[in-house]
């Protein structure tokens, strides 16, 4: 039976880093089915500097990849490979070609972008999804966010304690966002709002020079933030496990609460979780997960 994982992880940003810490510090032999793309959003980042422990912050790459040495250092088999097939009405459970008496699904969620020809390069250079990360790079500055719901909203008036003007563009004549947040957002001095209106590029080789809109014009500015929702990763889940409204996959456990429909089968992070999106809160479920397969796995006599 050695070619048995007890746990297969799937994703291997911080819930599924943290949740491998955890299962193999317990002896748990484990699988990390990491992605071609290993890391999860933080590789996609700059300097994280509200992951505690990191005095002057770190960068999201480098903080992943010392996630990475740990796990690896305990033990966790670590494959840089897409999870393309999963099979939970069979034990031990099936996830590729590989077998496991447990699955924490892990794969977190991806931000919606807007698709523009330069922004993926800008990334990281003053183009963000989350102003809670980033908004403090933004001092003093001129900053466009787009989006019309509560997380534009929130990003709005996240960056107002920080920038000196904030335009929100929204390609409506009216936001869906809560009244509340609305109202919030309208009483703040600091932002105003292009109504009608898309983002058709962003300018700048290095860093975030403007962007362009549909009308044609171009507004300078150093910051884009991106807030029109994510999707999570949970496509090859679908029929698998229980997902909600949103799409994101459930927890529904009782004694095990991070337990999926499927006895066995975990749920950590942002695949989950569509109100925090934080690494730090990621990792705390990750944490939950693991601890919670290690005591189900022991119920079950493994």
């Amino acid at each position: 039976m050695s070619d048995i994982y007890d746990v297969i992880i799937i994703g291997s940003g911080p819930a599924g880093m943290t949740a491998g810490i955890y299962t193999s510090r317990a002896k748990l032999k484990t699988l990390m089915i990491a992605g071609e793309k290993w890391g999860g959003q933080l590789m996609l980042t700059t300097l994280v500097e509200n992951f505690s422990g990191f005095a002057e912050g770190i960068q999201g790459p480098d903080l992943m990849a010392n996630m990475r040495k740990q796990v690896e250092r305990f033990g966790v088999e670590f494959k840089e490979e897409n999870a393309t097939e999963v099979d939970f009405g069979v034990k031990p459970f099936r996830v590729n070609n590989y077998s496991g008496r447990s699955v924490i699904i892990a794969t977190g969620a991806e931000f919606k972008w807007l698709n523009l020809p330069n922004e993926q390069k800008l990334i990281g250079r003053g183009v963000s999804s989350c102003a809670t990360c980033d908004a403090a790079f933004f001092k003093g500055k001129k900053v466009v966010v787009v989006g019309g719901g509560d997380a534009a909203m929130e990003e709005a008036l996240v960056l107002s304690r920080h920038a000196t003007e904030i335009v929100m563009v929204h390609r409506r004549d009216s936001f869906r966002a809560s009244k509340i947040m609305q109202d919030r957002v309208f009483a703040n001095p600091k932002i105003k709002v292009i109504w009608n209106a898309e983002v058709k590029d962003v300018l700048g080789e290095n860093k975030v020079e403007g962007v362009v809109l549909s009308s044609g014009e171009t507004l300078q500015t150093e910051g884009l933030f991106v807030a029109i929702g994510h999707s999570p990763a949970t496509k090859i889940f679908e029929g698998k496990v229980n997902m909600g409204e949103r799409g994101y996959a459930q927890r529904e456990g009782d004694n095990f609460r991070t337990m999926s429909n499927v006895p066995g089968v975990f749920v950590s992070g942002d695949v989950h979780d569509y109100i925090y999106r934080q690494a730090v809160t990621a990792a705390g479920y990750g944490c939950e997960a693991a601890l919670d397969c290690e005591r189900w796995l022991e119920e079950e006599g493994h």
